[in-house]
C-alpha cells in the first residue's frame, strides 16, 4: 500500500477527494486539515509517505509553507491552489512538485488523483539511461531518482541492447545518448524500434551535438523525444513525465479493448488470445494445463434481493478474491454475468485440488458490506485438467464439471482430468 498524505482545509474538497481515492485499492489515504496536523503525521510515518495532495493556502499556512514542508521530507507533491500568481509559480519551479491544479477546474480533484496515481507508478517504474559520460549518467540519475523511478546504467548503446535483450528487467523508458563507442545512440534506437513499438518502449534521445540532423535522425528511426544538452532538472522531469503518461494512455487504450469495464479483468477476447497462444505453447511441450470455470451460486436471488447494483458489487468481489489468490502468471477473465474463466500452467493435479478448494472456501467464508446491508455467497467451480484437442474443447470440458458442480448441490469443485 502506498501512503498519500492530503491536506486541505475544505470538508467538501477532502470529501472528493475521498471519493476518489476509493478507487484505488493500492492507496492509503491520511487526510489532515492543517499544515500542523501534516507536521504531525509526517513525522508519525517517519518518511513511509509516497506522495501528497496539498493546498497551497491553508488558514495556518497561507503562502505554500505546507509545499516547503513536503519537499524538506523528499515527498512529491501535487498543488490544488485556487491563484497561479508569481509566487505560486515560483514555488513550483523550486520545489519538488508534480502538478499543479486549479480548484475552478471541475475535473480538478479527478487530474490531481491522476497526477498523483502517476508518481506512485513511478516506484514500479524501470528506466535505463545509457550514457559515456559518468557524469552525465550520475546528472540524470540524480533527476530520476528524485522522481522515485528505478534505474538502470549503461555506458554505451551495445552494453544497453544487452540489458534489454536479458529480459531480466522490465523497463519502460530508455534516455541514451547520440555519440558513442561501440554502439551511438541513433543505431541502437533503430535495433530497439525493430523489437519494441512505442506503446511498449519510450526512447528519449540526449544530445550535445552540433550536428543539425541528429534530431531528425532520432526521431526517424523512432525516438518518441529529443533534450539537448547541457539540460535542467525541470527539463528532464518535464520531458520523462509527459513521455510516460504517453505510454499509461497506450495502456488504457488497450484495457478499454481487453478489460471488462465493471471489474477490470480481462474479457473474453482477451482470454482467447493470450490463451490460445499458452496452450500451443504447453501442447508442444506435452505439459498439463487447467482450465476453470467459476460462478456465482443463485446469483439471480442477490439481484432480485437486494439490486443490480450489490449484485455488481458481487461481480467485482470475485475478481478481488481470485486476484488475491492466484498467482500474477495466471490468466483470469470474466466471461459474462457472473462467469470467470481461469487458465492456469506449470501446475500438478494435487495443487489444482488444494487451489480451488481454497479458493471456494474464501468465497464460503467471505461478508461483503453494501451500505447498511451484509451479503454472502458462494461458488461452484468447474475444472478440466490435462490437455485435449483445443483450448475451446478444455473451456467445454470445464463448463461441463461445473454444470455437475450446480446439479449436485453447488458450493463445490468438480475436477475431470484427461491425463
Amino acid at each position: 500500500m502506498y501512503k498519500v498524505l492530503v491536506v486541505d482545509d475544505s470538508k467538501t474538497v477532502l470529501s472528493l477527494l475521498k471519493s476518489e481515492l476509493q478507487q484505488y485499492d493500492t492507496i492509503e489515504p491520511i487526510f489532515v486539515q492543517s499544515h500542523k496536523e501534516a507536521m504531525q503525521k509526517i513525522r508519525e510515518h517517519q518518511g513511509n509517505i509516497q506522495a501528497a495532495v496539498l493546498d497551497y493556502n491553508l488558514p495556518d499556512a497561507p503562502n505554500g509553507e505546507v509545499v516547503l514542508l513536503a519537499n524538506s521530507h523528499h515527498i512529491p507533491s501535487v498543488i490544488l491552489t485556487g491563484t497561479l500568481d508569481e509566487k505560486v509559480k515560483d514555488l513550483i519551479l523550486k520545489s519538488n512538485v508534480v502538478d499543479f491544479i486549479l480548484k475552478d477546474d471541475p475535473s480538478s480533484i479527478h487530474s490531481a488523483i491522476n497526477s498523483i496515481n502517476r508518481v506512485l507508478k513511478n516506484h514500479e517504474t524501470t528506466v535505463l539511461v545509457v550514457d559515456d559520460s559518468a557524469v552525465y549518467r550520475q546528472t540524470l540519475s540524480q533527476s530520476l531518482k528524485q522522481m522515485h523511478l528505478k534505474i538502470i546504467e549503461a555506458k554505451d548503446g551495445q552494453e544497453a541492447l544487452d540489458i534489454m535483450n536479458s529480459d531480466k528487467h522490465d523497463i519502460s523508458l530508455v534516455i541514451t545518448d547520440y555519440e558513442m563507442p561501440r554502439m551511438d545512440g541513433v543505431q541502437l534506437t533503430f535495433t530497439l524500434r525493430e523489437k519494441y513499438n512505442k506503446d511498449k518502449l519510450g526512447i528519449i534521445a540526449i544530445s550535445a551535438s552540433e550536428n543539425e540532423n541528429a534530431i531528425s535522425k532520432f526521431l526517424k528511426f523512432g525516438a518518441n523525444d529529443f533534450i539537448n544538452k547541457p539540460f535542467t532538472h525541470n527539463e528532464v522531469v518535464t520531458t520523462i513525465n509527459s513521455n510516460l503518461e504517453l505510454l499509461d494512455l497506450f495502456d488504457q487504450i488497450k484495457n478499454l479493448a481487453n478489460k471488462d469495464f465493471l471489474t477490470g479483468a480481462y474479457n473474453r477476447r482477451y482470454f482467447f488470445d493470450s490463451g490460445t497462444a499458452i496452450f500451443l505453447k504447453e501442447k508442444r511441450k506435452k505439459k498439463p494445463l487447467v482450465v476453470a470455470m467459476l460462478d456465482i451460486d443463485k446469483f439471480k436471488n442477490i439481484n432480485d434481493t437486494y439490486g443490480h447494483d450489490v449484485g455488481d458489487v458481487a461481480i467485482k468481489e470475485i475478481k478481488r478474491i481470485l486476484d488475491n489468490t492466484l498467482r500474477k502468471s495466471d490468466l483470469m477473465a470474466r466471461f459474462g454475468g457472473e462467469e470467470f474463466c481461469i487458465l492456469l500452467e506449470n501446475i500438478s493435479l494435487e495443487d489444482t485440488h488444494k487451489l480451488f478448494e481454497r479458493i471456494r472456501q474464501r468465497f464460503e467464508s467471505n461478508r461483503i458490506d453494501v451500505g447498511t446491508k451484509t451479503i454472502s455467497y458462494t461458488v461452484s467451480i468447474g475444472v478440466q485438467f490435462g490437455l485435449v484437442d483445443s483450448l475451446e474443447e478444455m473451456i467445454r470440458l470445464a463448463d461441463e464439471a461445473l454444470y455437475f458442480a450446480k446439479e449436485n448441490g453447488r458450493n463445490q469443485v468438480k475436477i475431470n482430468s484427461s491425463e
